[in-house]
């Protein structure tokens, strides 16, 4: 897929899917993929994303969803795409994301809009990346008009991360040689995910510090670059369409962002497509300077609370079904798990109500609670998927097998009676949420998003310390100092200080 495509206005979901027969290499269980969109490991998560496309266009859902360009093309664009001038565009933004992630019940990570976090730095705040800040400021144009699904990898692979980068070049990204239609890159990246189904891959460098100029990169990469290949992990997506059903995997067999590995081959990057080469401070900041954190921190806190109020609902119809509603234990459950998802909107909200200026002109997301999110979110969601488990038990095993049991005539008898749930639920209707819960917490899928929701904030140890060097950045820590000494300045060995506070009669020898 050229960069140089004309401006134009975003795809269809259809126009999305035919995007994607670009002869990408994608590789699965040992074979090349010949179309994403018809195999079984990616067909449905194509598919679901082809439907944000289509809500683009939705009478219902345009004006929530949808604002007009500012690149002068006069087209319109997901809200998240435009960087925000105020806290109303700001918020209106944040809106479009969470009405996106209901399609999809909070359970795509990686959605178009999620790389919005870092492309619309590319316009708000070109002039970090000079000198390819005319690179940037096309990126921005075309991301925009187009509304290009975009993934990135960051992180070096887990393969001898106790040597530096440069001691392991033969896995770690690089620049082989430079020409004068672009850079040469080989290497891997982790993790990739949802990458078969995007458009481009961001590649930058988050972590230990790179030390070398061909260390120092950052680009943007097309799914079909000659030499870029994606290793990826079992399908969940598969082992749904050949075990079961959508009745026994309804979030698995659709909305499984397979994580992949991301290799460059000898991959030609075109210098249009650079935005880093050779600074090593730029290379390695960018993830704080850009402006890209507390922008990927607001949608992944907005599609949290997503998830988390389709996760509450499912907990509240299991508890109904399970005749468990009235327990005092299981309410308490249920009203943690509740708090744990207010916190996450009000950390949304709180992001855009004190959201500060960004260059001249722009505005971004509060950084102190972008940094609370990533602490406390991943906490949430292990607490969560816990408080499910207590609350629901062995319910969430009492099942039968598979969708076939349904239709055999010899056992269904059998289902009808003692599969049945509480307040009129038949069998069927038990089986059906119990088995899409089992598939939100407790099924292999469940154990993966429980990682990514981990991994999604990045380094635990580093976020908690972030937390604490932005607090003292901002004169917060200092602030929080101060009110201490004031206290303490109120009193001394000899009783108070303070003009208008007491001492007890005969303190000590002292009469203030």
């Amino acid at each position: 897929m050229a960069q140089s495509e004309p401006a134009q206005v975003p795809f269809t979901g259809d126009e999305y899917l035919a995007s994607l027969r670009d002869g990408r290499e994608v590789w699965i269980y040992g074979e090349r993929v010949k179309d994403v969109t018809a195999h079984p490991a990616f067909r449905n998560n194509a598919r679901m994303i082809a439907r944000l496309y289509d809500a683009l266009r939705d009478p219902a859902e345009r004006d929530v969803l949808t604002t007009q360009t500012d690149t002068g093309s006069g087209g319109f664009t997901h809200r998240f795409f435009r960087a925000p001038t105020d806290a109303t565009q700001l918020r209106a933004a944040r809106d479009a994301i969470a009405a996106w992630q209901r399609h999809c019940y909070g359970w795509l990570g990686r959605t178009p809009d999620y790389k919005a976090s870092f492309l619309a730095t590319l316009g708000a705040n070109a002039e970090f990346y000079a000198p390819y800040s005319n690179n940037a400021r096309t990126w921005y144009r075309t991301a925009q008009e187009r509304v290009l699904h975009v993934n990135h990898a960051l992180v070096h692979p887990p393969v001898d991360r106790h040597r530096p980068p440069d001691e392991v070049a033969d896995v770690f990204v690089h620049v082989e040689r430079e020409t004068d239609a672009g850079i040469v890159v080989s290497g891997a990246k982790v993790v990739a995910t949802g990458s078969a189904l995007t458009h481009y891959n961001f590649i930058a460098h988050h972590g230990l510090p790179v030390r070398q100029k061909r260390f120092g990169v950052v680009f943007l990469a097309p799914m079909d670059t000659p030499g870029v290949k994606l290793l990826c992990r079992a399908s969940y997506e598969m082992v749904a369409a050949q075990m079961g059903s959508p009745f026994d995997y309804p979030l698995a067999s659709r909305m499984d962002e397979n994580d992949a590995i991301i290799v460059f081959d000898q991959a030609l990057i075109p210098w249009e497509n650079v935005l880093v080469y050779g600074d090593l401070d730029k290379a390695n900041t960018f993830f704080h300077q850009s402006g890209f954190l507390p922008r990927f921190t607001l949608h992944g806190v907005t599609r949290l609370g997503v998830k988390l109020d389709f996760i509450c609902g499912l907990l509240s119809r299991a508890v109904e079904i399970s005749g468990t509603g009235e327990f005092r234990g299981v309410q308490a459950n249920l009203g943690e798990a509740m708090t744990w998802r207010h916190l996450m909107w009000a950390l949304s909200d709180a992001m855009i109500q004190r959201c500060g200026p960004w260059g001249s002109d722009f505005v971004q997301p509060n950084e102190e609670y972008a940094l609370t999110y990533r602490v406390l979110g991943p906490i949430a969601y292990g607490r969560i998927r816990e408080l499910v488990q207590q609350s629901v038990g062995s319910g969430l095993i009492y099942l039968n097998s598979n969708v076939a049991d349904f239709h055999n005539e010899e056992i269904r008898p059998y289902l009808d009676r003692y599969l049945r749930g509480s307040h009129g639920h038949d069998a069927v209707s038990r089986s059906k949420v119990m088995k899409l819960l089992w598939d939100a917490v407790g099924s292999e899928f469940a154990g993966r998003h429980e990682l990514y929701e981990r991994s999604h904030a990045g380094n635990a140890e580093e976020n908690r310390v972030q937390v604490l060097q932005k607090a003292g950045r901002a004169g917060i820590t200092r602030a929080m100092l101060d009110l201490v000494d004031t206290c303490l300045d109120e009193y001394d060995l000899d009783g108070w200080v303070a003009p208008d506070l007491v001492n007890p009669a005969g303190l000590f020898h002292t009469e203030r």
